[in-house]
């Protein structure tokens, strides 16, 4: 990871405008009415076929030395002190029903109210584990400057190549390795990439590609025109 922690010294990166706060403020409460609907239908759903609890609650960081709850439907059986990254090892953890919610990304709805709490946004890095921030401080201490999206420029090109990558690891420990060697660098990269360009525009392009993936598109990286 060093080999890039002294371009993420020297990242130009300007702090979060207000309006995007404002923005990530008034979007989550137009959207809080008719989302509780499906909220509600998939809590009813998870108590019938998972039983309690129905919420995932998950220590992630918001910025160095600043944890926060991150809020997610639960997918996954239980086990405890599970940490990490999801590879195979954990694929057999993972419920019919919980499968379809990560598929959808419906699993994410109540980190609306992480957005509304102003520990995350909409758009921006995906919220990382305490351990990587502990190690990285340097290049977290760039990337965090931006508030932890909900989704991002990482998780839009890199999510799908992510999966692949540690959809091969088959223990605790190689998943973890993969997951050092090649999926953190490339999404820190990226999110350092979004740190310096970040405005409204590049975020409502984040978030209209995210939605054409969540509604039927196979494919997470965008592609250039001319290709195929």
């Amino acid at each position: 990871m060093a080999w890039f922690a002294g371009d993420a010294q020297g990242s130009a990166a300007n702090p979060a405008p207000r309006r995007k706060r404002l923005f990530d403020l008034t979007l989550a409460l137009v959207l809080l009415i008719p989302l509780s609907v499906v909220m509600g239908i998939v809590a009813v759903l998870l108590l019938i076929q998972q039983g309690r609890p129905i919420l995932y609650f998950a220590e992630r960081m918001r910025a160095p030395g600043q944890p926060f709850t991150q809020l997610k439907f639960r997918t996954m059986i239980g086990e405890d002190k599970d940490s990490g990254a999801t590879g195979a090892h954990k694929h057999w953890r993972i419920t019919p029903l919980g499968r379809f919610l990560r598929r959808s990304r419906l699993d994410e709805l109540p980190q609306l109210f992480n957005i509304l709490r102003g520990d995350m946004s909409f758009v921006g890095p995906r919220p990382p584990l305490r351990e990587y921030v502990e190690r990285f401080p340097a290049v977290y201490s760039q990337v965090l400057k931006s508030r932890p999206g909900v989704t991002g420029l990482a998780t839009l090109i890199y999510h799908r190549h992510e999966d692949r990558i540690l959809a091969r690891c088959t223990s605790a420990e190689a998943t973890e390795m993969a997951y050092y060697r090649r999926c953190l660098p490339a999404k820190l990269k990226i999110d350092l990439i979004y740190q310096r360009h970040r405005d409204i525009r590049l975020d409502l392009w984040i978030m209209w590609n995210t939605l054409k993936i969540v509604f039927g598109y196979r494919d997470e990286r965008p592609r250039r025109r001319g290709r195929t």
